[in-house]
């Protein structure tokens, strides 16, 4: 129950919310398996990581990443070097592998199948 309690804090602070959702569904099974006199303090937390995941999504907490974004960015006004792009504007054509000599070999037709030969060595 303490593992999935702090994978789901941990998955929040990565922001990867379909693992904490996860974990949030398997540490409330667990928790409401117990009865309601044991474990009070892992109800307490999985209580407030459930309103850490429920506030992602509101007004608050994208005014506190705007807030965190402005004040990352540098001083003295200038521009990040544009990045290059990683599509290749025109494909390249692969290039054909290069023919294995053989040599001058000699293939007995008949014994495939095909009819007797004129060739003859």
């Amino acid at each position: 129950m303490q593992h999935a309690i702090s994978l789901a804090n941990m998955a929040m602070s990565r922001k990867n919310w379909s693992a904490a959702r996860y974990a949030l569904s398997r540490a409330r099974v667990l928790v409401e398996a117990l009865p309601a006199n044991v474990a009070v303090a892992e109800r307490e937390r999985l209580s407030a990581a459930r309103k850490r995941f429920a506030a992602r999504n509101t007004p608050a907490a994208k005014k506190a990443k705007q807030a965190k974004a402005t004040a990352a960015k540098r001083a003295g006004g200038k521009k990040p070097a544009p990045k290059k792009s990683t599509a290749k504007s025109t494909a390249k054509q692969p290039k054909p592998a290069p023919a294995r000599d053989l040599g001058d070999r000699f293939i007995n037709r008949a014994a495939l199948g095909y009819g007797p030969t004129n060739e003859t060595r």
